[in-house]
Formats: C-alpha cells, sequence, structure tokens
C-alpha cells in the first residue's frame, strides 16, 4: 500500500497557514484599531503607501482580491479621509486611487503594527524574515502553479 499524507489537522500546512493568520489578525486589531483600520485596509493602505496613485486592478492584484471586494473596502477609506478615488484622464474607464494628507500622515503611526508580531511571537528579526521568505516562496509557487493550469 502506497504511503498516503496525513489527514490529521495539525499535519496540514494549509490549516496551520490559515490559522497563524487568524491569529496574526487577532494580535495586530488592538493597533489597527486604534488606526480606525480593518486588516484588508490595513493592507491596502501599505500598498499605497509602498506606490501612491495606483488603479484599483493594481491594487487588487496585489492584494489578491477581486475588484469587487476591493471597491467597498475602497469607498469606506475614502469615507474616512485616507484616500481619493478618481477616473484616469487617460483611460476613463481606468480609477486611480492616491492617498490624502491623512492617509499619508497615517504611515507614520501604523509603524507600530508591524512590531506587534514581533513582541507577541518571541521570535527574532531573522526568524520572521526567513520565515516570511519562506511563505511568499510557497505563494508564489502556488499562484505560478494557477496561472499555468
Amino acid at each position: 500500500m502506497p504511503h498516503s499524507p496525513s489527514l490529521k489537522l495539525q499535519d496540514q500546512l494549509c490549516y496551520a497557514v490559515y490559522s497563524a493568520a487568524l491569529a496574526i489578525n487577532r494580535a495586530y486589531k488592538p493597533a489597527l484599531d486604534q488606526l480606525g483600520l480593518t486588516y484588508p485596509q490595513y493592507l491596502t493602505m501599505l500598498a499605497l503607501w509602498e506606490q501612491d496613485r495606483l488603479a484599483v486592478k493594481d491594487i487588487a492584484e496585489r492584494l489578491m482580491l477581486e475588484s469587487s471586494t476591493l471597491t467597498p473596502l475602497l469607498k469606506r477609506l475614502e469615507s474616512a479621509g485616507l484616500v481619493a478615488r478618481r477616473r484616469s484622464a487617460e483611460d476613463e474607464r481606468q480609477v486611480l486611487v492616491e492617498l490624502t494628507d491623512a492617509g499619508r500622515a497615517l504611515q507614520e503611526r501604523a509603524a507600530c503594527v508591524p512590531m506587534t508580531l514581533l513582541a507577541r511571537s518571541g521570535m527574532k528579526i531573522p526568524e520572521l524574515k526567513r520565515l516570511n521568505q519562506d511563505v511568499r516562496a510557497l505563494r508564489d509557487a502556488l499562484t505560478a502553479d494557477a496561472e499555468n493550469a
């Protein structure tokens, strides 16, 4: 009989990654609450702090979200005064998202959020960097495989 992979929950990498993501969300929540952001909004702001004035489709690709999921999130960020959405002058079909002054100012206050993981995990920076590289490599391999399928 060929060796089959374990079907125990604790042996599943997918569950380890999923439950770690939930734990990270919970760890970040108090800091994000102080910023007035949800976790998906925080990820959106990170993308814009990295490169301001992005098309909705580009943000969706970076965050691996559907545009239909991203649009209500962007509306809430716009209502909060953190971003502005405008039609592209070059292509009216394209909506560009850019930070407002308040959105740019929030970046400095958000600097504490990643430190939460360092403090709560008890891991050292090199360990977290290595883990991040490994998880990104897994994600990249899986998304490349899906694109080639």
